[in-house]
């Protein structure tokens, strides 16, 4: 066995510099359709000052990983594992691309396998799971792609212009990510 484990087929994963995500999530959030897509809550701006001080946090309960396209090696979004239940090998991950152009093109579906490897390879983990929201299908269709599995929905949760829409929750075990690659 012989990869990169923070390389995929068209993105790198790369450590978080805070001078650098700051001003590009700070601008992400500024779209209305990226920031409801990665919140519960209402859209709320951020300042890249406010941004890379959460990010210089540096928790160390998350593994948070920067995604750059391989072609470019571009920024494109942000990625990374919270939630650790050491004793049960059980995370949750989260993902955002802000730069639209990259939308809809395979770059999710690659970040998504190579955080996948880096959960199940390097942390041993043996489920991760996370929620998206039932009106980004794109996302749903991305998670289902790389083999997740629903798993449960919260009815009618969120109120988005002046409609009730569901949380769905999704997993995914190693041996079902690891039969999924072969």
């Amino acid at each position: 066995m012989n990869y990169d484990v923070f390389k995929g087929s068209l993105v790198r994963l790369g450590a978080i510099e805070a001078d650098k995500i700051g001003p590009a999530l700070s601008r992400w959030l500024q779209d209305s359709e990226f920031s409801r897509l990665e919140d519960t809550g209402p859209s709320k701006l951020y300042s890249a000052k406010q941004v890379q001080a959460f990010f210089e946090k540096n928790d160390k309960n998350m593994y948070s990983f920067a995604i750059y396209s391989l072609a470019d090696d571009k920024l494109i979004g942000e990625t990374g594992l919270w939630g650790f239940d050491w004793a049960a090998r059980n995370a949750w991950l989260g993902i955002g691309l802000g730069e639209r152009d990259y939308w809809g093109k395979g770059y999710g579906t690659d970040a998504m396998n190579v955080l996948l490897r880096f959960a199940f390879h390097e942390l041993n983990l043996h489920r991760v799971t996370l929620d998206v929201f039932e009106y980004n299908p794109r996302a749903i269709h991305c998670y289902e792609k790389v083999g997740f599995k629903h798993e449960g929905r919260l009815r009618k949760i969120l109120n988005r212009d002046g409609r009730r829409w569901d949380e769905v929750y999704m997993g995914i075990l190693r041996s079902e990510w690891e039969e999924s690659r072969q």
